[in-house]
């Protein structure tokens, strides 16, 4: 990013803050060989690891247990053209520890789906990035000039 490119370079700290408050993201995973993204509600948890809650036998969590994904989540206003974007980078994990799994039922995100055998996913924030879009300078449209 260069100082004149319209973007701004977020600290972690900022991220997690911009990251509180939307509740849906995106999980990109490897599903077949191939890159696959997927769109969740989630949460944060105290230590600033990204919590999911999905079924127990979902092809999310066979195909992310104990690897490491990408969670992004962003905002945006199409009228500033102004906006966030923020990626978090970790290893995603099954919550098994039946004590954190209760504390997860009481704190943690609520499914937008019924699940009778739900089980949290915890993705560690290991690396935190994020870019926020600051709107177009004066006469920038985005689109091709005539020549």
């Amino acid at each position: 990013m260069s100082p004149n490119d319209g973007f701004r370079a977020l600290d972690r700290q900022e991220c997690l803050r911009l990251l509180a408050k939307v509740p849906v993201g995106r999980v990109v995973y490897t599903r077949q060989a191939l890159p696959a993204v997927l769109p969740v509600n989630f949460s944060l948890d105290t230590d600033s690891s990204v919590l999911l809650r999905t079924s127990a036998g979902s092809d999310l969590v066979r195909a992310i247990d104990g690897v490491v994904v990408a969670f992004e989540a962003d905002e945006f206003d199409a009228a500033s053209r102004s906006g966030w974007s923020v990626v978090v980078t970790g290893r995603a994990t099954v919550v098994r520890d039946p004590a954190e799994h209760e504390r997860l039922s009481r704190t943690g995100p609520r499914s937008w789906v019924v699940t009778v055998d739900g089980v949290f996913v915890r993705i560690e924030s290991e690396m935190v990035t994020g870019r926020e879009l600051t709107g177009a300078r004066q006469g920038q449209t985005g689109a091709a000039r005539p020549r």
